[in-house]
């Protein structure tokens, strides 16, 4: 009887402990297996935290060092939080799209603003298009035929605030905007202009500067001599002491920076980190027909920016217009020798694709040419005069004409009566017989 008692007693003791053992041992099991999804978590609240601790911050000459020391923490987390996992092959549930005529657009933009139906409209490619929000769950190319040139165009998911953390696939998103030679960024009119300014921080937050160009600041590691800060004009916004601080913070004690312009600390930060993306880009602002005439010219007026209606079928050409523009593509027509121009399929060229002189231009149609070249005639707007003899060397501009002048092989000996040596055989015995006279 006590003997049970003391059972009783002492049983839910011993299925508390045993519970908690199994407890213990599920967490020790997740502290030493811990996912890639727990680690960004991880990061995401320490980049939240400096955020918020320069929200905080008072901005003035005293506390300026501080702030540079927290805005280089934030960009060390952010390239951690994109590096793909440790141990993992590299491959990734991207969108595979392979790149295809001679520049790449991509369509950027939230859900329900028109991206699909802009897309169908411009390459004739169906993309689904529906009332709801995420109709499109991965990425559709189109070819648009512009100017004798073919131009990839990409619909890609809507995304959401909270992108560059991985949100509603946003990471794949961005990826693929990265590779894009101009970035179509398409705004709800009737909306806000709050949601070009939350796009225009994911893409920044992820490395992308859109309408930016590099900063003129030369920057190179060394193995020894320290530090060298040096600068050809007065800067106001970074000096010595800060860039001592933030190289510090990236563990470098040994380089040699320049700065060739009046340079920010952000700006000196993306040229340590070395992997920011500067691409162009263009507003796109549909659904002009819901809103007034005013509301429009003011959109209309903004830098960089094109308003159309999808519904209407408005502004579409200037729309193409302005991408062929900001794309920079350059048409060269080849004319052969003694022969008409071909205009049927020109060379096109680009800067962000190799460049436009006459040398970008032979390596275009085969690496081995350009060792065989002589001189080159140009016609067109590059031209002074017609035809202008130029070297590789020479920059080309659009709708040009070229023709190739190759180096003849020279022949040993001179020519004619001039040959140094007779091309009879040496033997006489290897001469051609006559046939003998028939009699």
């Amino acid at each position: 009887m006590l003997f049970g008692f003391v059972d009783l007693l002492f049983w839910p003791l011993c299925l508390a402990s045993t519970c908690a053992a199994a407890a213990a041992e599920k967490l020790e099991i997740e502290f030493y297996s811990v996912p890639e999804k727990k680690k960004d978590m991880g990061i995401i609240e320490r980049i939240k935290e400096i955020e918020a601790e320069m929200a905080r911050t008072q901005k003035n000459k005293a506390t300026e060092y501080h702030l540079g020391q927290l805005k280089a923490k934030i960009a060390k987390l952010r390239t951690q939080l994109l590096e793909p996992p440790k141990g993992s092959s590299g491959g990734g549930d991207g969108f595979e799209v392979t790149k295809f005529g001679h520049g790449r657009v991509a369509l950027i933009g939230f859900p329900s603003v028109g991206k699909s139906t802009l897309l169908t409209m411009l390459t004739g490619t169906h993309s689904e298009a529906a009332s709801y929000e995420f109709t499109t769950l991965t990425c559709i190319p189109g070819i648009i035929h512009y100017n004798d040139t073919k131009i990839q165009l990409l619909d890609l998911p809507g995304i959401i605030e909270g992108a560059s953390e991985g949100k509603g696939r946003g990471r794949q998103v961005i990826a693929v905007a990265k590779s894009s030679d101009l970035v179509l960024m398409v705004l709800d009119a009737s909306k806000s202009e709050g949601h070009r300014q939350i796009l225009t921080k994911e893409l920044e937050a992820v490395g992308l500067r859109l309408n930016k160009r590099p900063p003129q600041i030369y920057f190179r590691k060394k193995k020894t001599g320290g530090i060298s800060f040096n600068s050809t004009l007065p800067l106001t916004h970074v000096d010595e002491k800060l860039c001592y601080q933030i190289l510090h913070e990236y563990k470098i004690h040994n380089a040699e920076v320049l700065f060739r312009e009046d340079a920010t600390v952000d700006d000196l930060i993306d040229v340590i980190e070395g992997n920011r993306k500067y691409i162009k880009c263009v507003y796109v602002y549909n659904k002009i027909d819901v809103i007034g005439i005013d509301d429009v010219d003011k959109l209309a007026r903004q830098p960089n920016s094109v308003v159309i209606s999808c519904n209407l079928k408005l502004n579409l050409d200037r729309l193409l217009s302005k991408m062929w523009e900001e794309m920079g593509l350059v048409r060269v027509y080849t004319k052969p020798q003694g022969q008409q121009p071909d205009f049927s399929d020109p060379v096109v060229l680009s800067a962000d694709r190799g460049g436009c002189s006459v040398e970008d231009f032979c390596n275009h149609i085969h690496r081995s040419l350009i060792k065989d070249v002589k001189y080159v005639l140009v016609w067109g707007i590059s031209a002074r005069h017609y035809p202008q003899h130029c070297g590789l060397s020479h920059a080309l501009q659009d709708e040009d004409v070229v023709q190739i002048v190759k180096k003849k092989e020279k022949e040993e000996g001179g020519r004619g009566r001039f040959k140094s040596h007779s091309t009879a055989p040496a033997r006489i015995s290897d001469r051609e017989k006559k046939a003998p006279l028939k009699t």
